[in-house]
């Protein structure tokens, strides 16, 4: 069976969330394809990687997502009501010989034209992202993605804006687009999927922690970087300074905003409101613990390992 020029993988009818997450391991889907070019705010390329050599389902499911789920189908009717279109479920994976690894889940069909719906929800924050003719650009990465998938002409774009605000955008299909999303996905499955080798460093906190697990213990060699790290440890020593000297200036206006503060917790000015509120901790005194009663310290000390990272000039 085929939907445009896709042809249907497997039908999505009676398949359970757990199930269709797992099919998904097979292939990069549409809102995956951002992430692995850059651009996605809330998932990064190392976040799919992980998710695509492992049985494990790495889900990074938030209230967000759950309740775009939920209003999806309100979502629809909103844009029938406000387009006179009329648009149909496609319970289905997609896919296209022409892209082996990658897949489409898309949200409606338009009847009787070439183009596909895309229902979003989204906070007020988000609103200037979609002002005028702007449309947040991981998003028309993923619609030029279903493009790719079924042949559509055209995607449109709906959106739910902080409960007060409803954005429809065009976006037609854009083959130059499309060609360096395919080209991003294949070398992404080929060279870092189906070799398991690392993608390229990205800064998230999630990259630490795959270095952190894949690096885990060290060994006492000393090895001859490439000479290119010259200039990066120079940066990292550069970056660490300007971060001194901000963060030295954050403290100094942090402490003039709280030595007009005083004694009082809260304060309010034209914009905004501060607060600098008591709060009681308790801790083991751990010190004192270890002197006077050894064998319950020794008892409950837990033993960790882990890796420094410094930098010494030579």
């Amino acid at each position: 069976m085929k939907f445009l020029d896709a042809t249907i993988i497997q039908s999505t009818n009676d398949m359970s969330h757990k199930d269709w997450l797992m099919a998904r391991k097979n292939y990069i889907g549409g809102s995956e394809s951002s992430a692995i070019i850059g651009i996605n705010p809330f998932r990064s390329s190392i976040d799919v990687y992980m998710d695509k050599i492992t049985d494990e389902i790495i889900e990074n499911k938030s209230y967000r997502m759950e309740l775009g789920n939920k209003l999806e189908d309100f979502v629809a009717r909103e844009f029938m009501e406000k387009t006179g279109k009329k648009v149909r479920n496609v319970n289905a994976i997609l896919g296209n010989e022409k892209y082996p690894y990658m897949s489409a889940n898309i949200d409606r069909a338009i009847v009787g034209e070439k183009s596909i719906l895309e229902c979003k929800v989204t906070n007020s924050f988000a609103i200037k992202e979609w002002e005028d003719d702007k449309v947040p650009p991981y998003y028309e990465i993923q619609v030029q993605h279903y493009m790719a998938i079924t042949g559509a002409e055209k995607a449109y774009i709906a959106a739910l804006i902080g409960n007060s605000d409803f954005a429809i955008k065009e976006i037609v299909r854009d083959d130059e687009l499309i060609e360096m999303i395919v080209k991003a996905n294949n070398y992404f499955w080929t060279e870092n999927v189906q070799k398991k080798i690392l993608p390229s460093p990205d800064g998230t906190s999630m990259y630490d922690e795959v270095l952190k697990e894949k690096y885990k213990y060290s060994k006492e060699n000393q090895i001859i970087l490439q000479s290119s790290n010259d200039e990066r440890i120079q940066n990292i020593l550069d970056i660490k300074e300007q971060i001194d000297v901000l963060e030295t200036e954050k403290k100094k206006l942090e402490q003039e905003v709280k030595s007009e503060l005083g004694e009082n917790e809260s304060g309010i000015c034209n914009k905004f409101q501060v607060n600098w509120k008591g709060y009681v901790t308790n801790r083991i005194d751990t010190t004192n613990l270890k002197k006077e009663m050894p064998e319950v310290y020794k008892k409950y000390c837990k033993e960790s390992y882990s890796r420094k990272f410094t930098i010494k000039a030579i």
